[in-house]
């Protein structure tokens, strides 16, 4: 494992704060005009071989969290990738393609309590291999999407959606199953 280059670190907006906080780079990555942001302890940001970001904004607050992205996937510009609060997992996994503005988000970001108990915590995202999120598509906390999926345009996600299928609205639903996509 690499940390960033004196390159990539000139070329991006890199903000940490805390105690034991990464940036693990695994193999050789392309990363520019990004913004990074990490605060809290134990935090990792954790990019693997052959993965492309451009313009996109990742944002890790809290302890224990980490962003995984993985081998040989492309996260567009415009993208909002956030792990908060604690032991918080946001993964992509291997290649993945994220268009332009895509926001994926662990957490409602304000607590909302009843009878003084938070009621609404943040969750693991996971997107399996080979998954294609469209333009200005919204993943909120808790969703898995399956290996091999596509997501449609505008859609938001409330709700995890099987291998092999397209999702799509608003809130999405699977339209289509078993199918395939092209890279």
């Amino acid at each position: 494992m690499n940390a960033l280059s004196f390159i990539q670190k000139i070329k991006n907006k890199i903000k940490i704060k805390g105690n034991n906080n990464k940036i693990l780079v695994e193999g050789s990555i392309k990363i520019s005009k990004s913004k990074i942001v990490i605060k809290g302890d134990n935090n990792t940001l954790h990019v693997k071989d052959g993965a492309k970001i451009n313009g996109s904004f990742f944002e890790i607050l809290g302890d224990g969290c980490q962003i995984i992205i993985g081998k040989n996937s492309i996260i567009g510009d415009g993208c909002y990738l956030s792990a908060k609060e604690e032991n918080i997992t946001l993964t992509i996994g291997d290649d993945c393609m994220l268009s332009r503005n895509a926001k994926l988000m662990t957490s409602d970001v304000h607590p909302v309590f009843q009878e003084g108990k938070i009621i609404n915590g943040a969750k693991n995202i996971t997107l399996g291999d080979k998954v294609w999120i469209a333009d200005d598509v919204v993943i909120l906390k808790g969703v898995n999407i399956g290996k091999g999926s596509v997501i449609g345009i505008g859609s938001v996600l409330t709700r995890s959606v099987p291998n092999n299928s397209i999702a799509a609205g608003n809130p999405a639903k699977v339209i289509k199953e078993n199918i395939d996509w092209d890279h």
